[in-house]
């Protein structure tokens, strides 16, 4: 068993808790929270036996082997860097860090220390991602790479009204790039590596973060058309368009659906089962490679990441979304 602490006590915490039921090898042992009254409600409520207000009390106590951290972006890297210089591996929410720079640190801090440590990126960990890798070929020559992600913000109504929570604050490293177009990002540097130009628009909030935004990616013989937004939803599947047919992926976020359209009319589905609970795929990546002792994974390498990154970075740069943690790097 590989014995868990959790940092961030919020949904996403709960929803990675609960896919992790479905895991062997997963135990929760420790929870970390800013308050004493969190911590212990919430390491009741999971079955944690140890709740700290001190993460490097946690990290230090020998009661965890790995961390799965869901703290703000903007405070990735100093959590992360805090359980690495204890040994503790780190399984880390997207995006890994706040800009390119962090995720060097981190990724130094990661060999440095002779510990895991894995960007929490579901999608390209997906049975349905594994679908559209293995079925690219039948489509020929790809020449376009379709990515859209459109989902209104639950918090976007409070903005509205006035009030700007985290979601749309820049001092924590948010907005519609960082949240949903990584999720567009991601798995075009997988499939395709890293572009060689990056065109980027976006929507600014006066808030300072990005309400949504577009990205256009060029390759040699093909490009990468990416769109997001929290200020609107979309209903479009994303695509990958190639010469003998296209590959239409339902949500590029969690492939679900994944059907091919040959040019001659036929449709084939490529889809396979896929748990409910999706981020236990990721987790069993993680716990694979730490029984397998290897210190990052190949799919969402520190390499993906960085480069994920850096994709972000510039189009950041041309849309003008500066954050605080920019200055620090």
């Amino acid at each position: 068993m590989v014995r868990f602490g959790v940092i961030g006590t919020n949904w996403i915490t709960d929803a990675f808790l609960q896919a992790a039921k479905q895991v062997e090898g997963f135990a929760l042992t420790a929870v970390y929270s800013r308050t004493e009254e969190k911590a212990k409600e919430f390491a009741a409520k999971h079955g944690a036996s140890h709740a700290f207000t001190d993460m490097e009390a946690m990290a230090a106590s020998g009661a965890i082997d790995a961390v799965y951290i869901a703290t703000p972006n903007s405070h990735h890297e100093e959590h992360a860097t805090l359980c690495m210089n204890r040994g503790i591996h780190v399984l880390c929410e997207k995006p890994l860090a706040s800009n390119a720079a962090e995720i060097r640190r981190m990724a130094e801090s990661a060999k440095r220390n002779g510990v895991l440590l894995m960007e929490a990126m579901k999608t390209t960990l997906l049975p349905n991602f594994q679908a559209i890798i293995d079925n690219l070929p039948k489509i020929g020559k790809v020449r376009r790479y379709f990515a859209n992600y459109g989902q209104y913000s639950s918090r976007y109504d409070a903005y509205r009204a006035g009030t700007v929570l985290n979601a749309f604050n820049p001092a924590y490293s948010n907005g519609a790039l960082m949240d949903l177009g990584i999720y567009c990002v991601y798995p075009a540097i997988v499939l395709f590596g890293k572009p060689s130009e990056v065109k980027a628009n976006g929507v600014l909030l006066e808030s300072g973060v990005d309400g949504e935004g577009s990205l256009l990616l060029k390759y040699e013989g093909m490009e990468g058309v990416l769109q997001y937004s929290k200020i609107s939803n979309s209903y479009v599947p994303s695509e990958i368009q190639g010469e003998e047919g296209s590959l239409l992926i339902d949500k590029i976020s969690t492939p679900e659906k994944v059907e091919i359209r040959y040019r001659d009319g036929r449709t084939e589905e490529v889809s396979v089962p896929q748990h409910a609970d999706n981020m236990m795929y990721e987790l069993q990546e993680f716990l694979r490679l730490i029984e397998a002792g290897e210190l990052e994974s190949k799919i969402n390498s520190h390499a993906n990441s960085l480069s994920s990154m850096e994709v972000m970075d510039e189009a950041r740069r041309q849309m003008g979304l500066v954050y605080p943690a920019d200055q620090r790097s």
